[in-house]
């Protein structure tokens, strides 16, 4: 069980950090299945890092539609990336493995008025599989991780340290640091591959460190690197890796705001459907034939 980060009954924060810490290493995706996916060439037929991006941009772009937390999707990304490092799947499949993560993801994290019919979430995301297929994709997924799925992501991190370090500032210095940027800013790091290889916890305090180094507030500026500072400490991250992580961070995020694709949280994603195209939503599922048995095979 994932302890509470902030708001009453929250457990002192070295308590909740020794347990996000005991458990990151237990959910963090497999090096070695993640390597032979960054090393894969792009030839139809393999896992390559780059179908892995578009398909965690997809999750986002539904994550926005239907409103859900950054729980989810953050989550959604972990069951994803664990996932594909221990089981070789075939593009083609992509798609089905992909939702049903995120599917796993919403029934975990969404209240449950809040979980659409599995039908809906096919119909939505226009793919070519049946309600059978995702029920089959869950439970191998579930049963390839061993059940775990309540897994501490960089987003529970990055949580616990704001609130610490909000809690070490005055009232005058606690609006300088915005939770809702720094989440923006982890979705954007969670739609590129490389993070995927970081620990949560490393990805959470890099982007904290960068979003300090743009603070321009110099009345307050000693008092939030102090702060930042008995944080680290708590911590056992090295000075490099911490700085090398902040670079890719910085890198990830210039890349993101000059592309011509939505931002995370810069505006709702609007879906305009014409009456057409919902006509042909609606009715779809019952057209689309079902997906040949998904062979089980890992690395």
């Amino acid at each position: 069980m994932l302890p509470t980060v902030t708001g009453p009954g929250a457990l002192p924060f070295a308590v909740q950090l020794k347990a996000l810490t005991d458990q990151e290493f237990r959910y963090q995706a497999k090096l070695s299945g993640l390597r032979i996916i960054e090393t894969a060439h792009d030839n139809g037929l393999r896992m390559t890092a780059r179908l892995r991006e578009y398909e965690v941009k997809d999750l986002l772009s539904l994550t926005r539609f239907f409103g859900f937390s950054a729980e989810t999707f953050s989550l959604a990304v972990n069951l994803l990336d664990r996932f594909l490092a221990v089981m070789k799947i075939q593009p083609k499949h992509l798609s089905c493995v992909g939702l049903s993560c995120f599917y796993i993801a919403v029934k975990t994290s969404e209240e449950e008025k809040n979980v659409p019919m599995a039908n809906e979430l096919i119909r939505i995301s226009q793919n070519r599989f049946t309600v059978s297929d995702m029920m089959r994709m869950e439970k191998i997924i579930l049963e390839k991780l061993y059940w775990k799925v309540k897994a501490p992501t960089a987003l529970h991190f990055l949580r616990l340290f704001y609130g610490r370090i909000q809690d070490t500032l005055e009232d005058d210095c606690k609006e300088i640091l915005n939770i809702e940027r720094l989440e923006a800013q982890l979705k954007a790091c969670h739609c590129s591959f490389t993070f995927a290889k970081v620990k949560p916890s490393l990805l959470a305090l890099s982007l904290l460190t960068l979003e300090l180094q743009e603070q321009h507030d110099h009345e307050h500026i000693d008092k939030l690197f102090n702060a930042f500072q008995s944080l680290q400490q708590q911590l056992t991250v090295r000075e490099g890796d911490l700085v090398i992580v902040r670079e890719l961070v910085m890198k990830c995020l210039i890349e993101y705001s000059t592309t011509r694709v939505s931002k995370p949280n810069s505006q709702r994603l609007r879906w305009i459907l014409s009456g057409r195209t919902q006509r042909t939503l609606k009715h779809s599922y019952y057209k689309i034939a079902h997906m040949p048995t998904i062979p089980e095979s890992a690395y």
